[in-house]
């Protein structure tokens, strides 16, 4: 009998210390998990604004691509979980009303962070906000130079490659297959046009001086740019380096080709559209003109058997089946999507806004599958330019031609 007493109390210890084990561990796993506002068991409030009217409502299928991409990683079981409620806001591309709309989603919404927000002003101006508020405002959608700024805006992140980092891969590709280059630089006068004109300076280096013939700015006030163009072609430069706006670009190739200039001519990306300037210009006169790209064409035929086109393709005919594949606009918002949401795996179950930026700026290699194959998504604590990497293309026959070697834009590297 007292045998069976002690086995009985035996197994009472035992089964009691088991309950004390799992008890531990179920507590373990629950002081792991830390949240801060706008983060829960079951959702994580990601926040947006973005131009669906205004003056640049030609991107507002970034926020729809975004939306959709969340509700097929929704649909899939989310995150960890977790699903994405993703609260995007219209502001017009005005300045004040972004104001409004992020003062909202941060204090009245709760939301974890703001993401892929669009534009220079409209970001700039609650850059100082969200920062005092350490919410991040993470992969800003703007080519400006100034979200790379971890010292000065620890949670301010750009997502694109900058107008600067471009700028350094074009002064690459002339150091490398121009040599005795004659350089002029044709810029607007603005924050885009200096950031370009910096980025070429920083390659440069201590040679840009002889280099650079010319540099000649403009006001987008300006009528014309004809007379820009004469004077820059009288300098003798056998290079052209074209910053300028779409309008401007059209009127800059269609005044070369009138001056029988021919320089090697390298654009800004921000101004590739056939429709918008290659046509507007003359396809004949756009010929050979060279600039450099990030992301794949969801309508060109050489990514038909690319596994990421493939995925993109297969997203977009059931989440927007009435979307244009041939805006760049919308592979642009699946890669954003695709790399906050890598952000958030890493993440886990710390989603404080202090771990997703550490997440952030910890992506190694990150592949999103519309950028373009060799191009990826590197970041650190001291750098928080994700995409520093482009590949050149040349305007041939009517279209776009990438060639060449993926260009770093690392100065030195």
């Amino acid at each position: 009998m007292n045998n069976k007493l002690s086995l009985a109390s035996s197994a009472l210890v035992s089964a009691a210390a088991a309950s004390a084990l799992v008890l531990l561990a179920t507590q373990g796993a629950l002081a792991q998990k830390k949240y801060d506002t706008g983060a829960t068991d079951s959702e994580i409030k990601i926040g947006n604004v973005e131009a669906y009217s205004g003056p640049a409502s030609a991107y507002g299928v970034i926020g729809k691509t975004e939306e959709a991409y969340f509700k097929m990683i929704n649909e899939a079981g989310g995150i960890n979980g977790r699903k994405i409620n993703f609260i995007s806001y219209d502001d017009g591309y005005s300045p004040p009303k972004t104001v409004e709309q992020v003062r909202k989603l941060i204090e009245s919404d709760e939301v974890l962070l703001v993401f892929n927000a669009l534009g220079t002003p409209t970001q700039t101006a609650v850059q100082k906000y969200q920062n005092t508020k350490k919410v991040p405002q993470l992969f800003v959608a703007t080519g400006a130079s100034k979200w790379n700024d971890p010292k000065d805006f620890p949670w301010t992140m750009g997502f694109q490659p900058s107008y600067r980092v471009e700028a350094r891969i074009f002064a690459k590709y002339i150091l490398k297959n121009k040599p005795g280059a004659k350089v002029a630089v044709f810029y607007q006068n603005d924050d885009f046009g200096k950031d370009y004109v910096a980025g070429l300076k920083e390659v440069f280096a201590d040679k840009a001086s002889s280099i650079i013939v010319a540099e000649e700015s403009y006001e987008t006030s300006e009528p014309s740019i004809d007379s820009h163009m004469v004077r820059l072609k009288a300098t003798g430069a056998d290079v052209l380096v074209n910053i300028s706006t779409p309008k401007f670009a059209a009127q800059a190739i269609k005044k070369i080709a009138e001056l029988e200039w021919k320089p090697t001519h390298l654009m800004t990306d921000v101004s590739v559209s056939i429709a918008a300037v290659m046509k507007p210009a003359g396809l004949e006169a756009s010929e050979g003109v060279l600039s450099a790209i990030y992301l794949k064409d969801a309508s060109d035929a050489q990514w038909a058997d690319d596994e990421g086109m493939k995925k993109f393709l297969a997203f977009q005919a059931k989440y927007m089946p009435e979307a244009n594949v041939a805006d760049t606009n919308i592979v642009y918002g699946y890669a954003a999507a695709q790399t906050m949401v890598q952000v958030l795996k890493q993440a886990g179950d710390d989603l404080t806004r202090e771990n997703v930026m550490k997440q952030a700026a910890s992506l190694k290699d990150f592949a999103a599958d519309t950028l373009i194959p060799g191009v990826k998504i590197n970041t650190s604590a001291t750098d928080f330019a994700p995409i520093e990497q482009l590949k050149m293309m040349q305007f041939r026959g009517g279209k776009w031609v990438m060639f060449g070697d993926i260009i770093s834009a690392e100065v030195g590297g």
